[in-house]
């Protein structure tokens, strides 16, 4: 129940983070078919959200006198990961709906980390397969655009970037010895590589106090510390758990922008609610027989 209860709570990080992140780019006007907002561009929002989730990482890691680890080892990799993932997220969203955005990630997401558990010879039972089958089937019955025809694709490829991204940082967080030291370092490490984005973006650079605010709040608190949370539980999850885990981040973001962006709620939502949370129940779930014995 703590493990479940844990897992909950980054999850709901994970999509307080990706509502934060559509308010300050989609509503700004750099996403598709949305007005004005929050003035910040994709990649000053990618370094802002790095450097405070590396701020917020770095002073826990410092009260509890541990080391960063800089140098330990597959440091480089977490660190290319963690980079690829918050980039690319950010400037997919200049050409792709959210909707749609939102499914290539995770999706990639799940590719990702069954990819890994299969080339790590992790034993996966059917059971596990048939509810990241439902659960998957649940989130392409909400976000697959009807009507619409093939997303751009620089915007498609550049998430599908940021979802491989995301899936191998999971996969090499499960094996850190201290999470949030390995999560502050990645971060820290991660910012200067966003930076060297910044040259690439047409036109001035520009941050509003507003959009300032929603970066720094992504990075030190849905990011950072949500994150940080999730390190700690990956070590108890199988890859392929955790791979479907996260197909609840997007129900629980259509939720959030309900209640905050004022999103409407169909019955589309709870139709792909209902087969996201069966499927997951469905993976996680183990054999009476086996439950006994453990």
């Amino acid at each position: 129940m703590r493990l479940f209860l844990l897992a909950t709570l980054t999850m709901i990080a994970f999509a307080a983070n990706s509502v934060l992140t559509r308010l300050a780019l989609a509503l700004a006007g750099h996403g598709p078919g949305m007005g004005q907002g929050p003035d910040i561009g994709p990649a000053e929002f990618a370094v802002l959200r790095l450097a405070s989730g590396a701020v917020m990482l770095g002073v826990l890691v410092h009260l509890r006198r541990a080391p960063l680890g800089l140098a330990a080892p597959g440091r480089i990799a977490g660190v290319l990961s963690l980079a690829v993932y918050v980039l690319g997220f950010s400037f997919a969203y200049l050409t792709l709906p959210a909707g749609l955005g939102a499914l290539i990630l995770f999706g990639m997401v799940q590719i990702t980390m069954f990819a890994g558990a299969a080339l790590g010879r992790e034993t996966m039972p059917p059971r596990r397969w048939a509810g990241a089958a439902l659960a998957f089937a649940g989130l392409v019955w909400l976000l697959w655009p009807t009507g619409v025809g093939a997303p751009p694709a620089a915007g498609a490829l550049m998430m599908a970037a940021a979802g491989a991204g995301w899936g191998i940082y999971s996969l090499k967080g499960r094996g850190a010895r201290d999470p949030q030291a390995a999560t502050a370092a990645n971060f820290l490490l991660a910012t200067p590589i966003a930076f060297v984005a910044l040259p690439f973006v047409p036109g001035p650079l520009h941050v509003s106090a507003e959009g300032a605010v929603l970066a720094i709040l992504s990075g030190a608190v849905t990011s950072g510390l949500g994150y940080a949370l999730w390190y700690a539980v990956l070590p108890r999850l199988a890859a392929s758990s955790a791979a479907v885990a996260q197909l609840t981040v997007p129900l629980i973001a259509m939720a959030g922008g309900a209640l905050f962006l004022a999103e409407p709620l169909t019955h589309r939502f709870a139709v792909s609610a209902a087969l996201v949370i069966a499927g997951v129940l469905i993976s996680l779930s183990r054999p009476r027989a086996r439950a006994r014995r453990a």
